[in-house]
């Protein structure tokens, strides 16, 4: 997977958007507004990714390339070093597992949106 492969993915999702809230380089991916994705277009290609605190640990345990969310909440996020090393199938599904946590916690208007 490269930055534009990720970038098609996240924006065929509903409601997605791509932003640079916080710097020229740190890409942003949100569902109504909420962030579920950030990148740096810079150096080693990572991700950051929600997660479910007891999946987000399981992960890191597994997976050398997960680590803790680099300047995020280590306890609900992930960063993930795309070396080559996980398939982009199964970061896919970790990309739509943080888009779905984010969209459950949307209020059911927001939500309705986005199903």
């Amino acid at each position: 997977m490269n930055i534009e492969e990720l970038r098609e993915y996240c924006l065929s999702k509903k409601e997605v958007t791509e932003s640079f809230p916080f710097d020229e380089t740190t890409l942003v991916f949100k569902v109504m507004g909420k962030m579920f994705l950030l990148t740096d277009t810079e150096g080693d290609f990572s991700i950051n990714l929600k997660c479910d605190p007891e999946k987000a640990v399981d992960l890191r345990e597994r997976y050398s390339s997960v680590k803790p969310g680099y300047h995020m909440n280590k306890k609900h996020w992930n960063t993930i070093y795309i070396d080559g090393s996980v398939d982009d199938g199964l970061i896919c599904r970790w990309i739509d597992d943080s888009y779905d946590l984010v969209v459950s916690k949307l209020p059911k208007s927001k939500k309705d949106k986005c199903g």
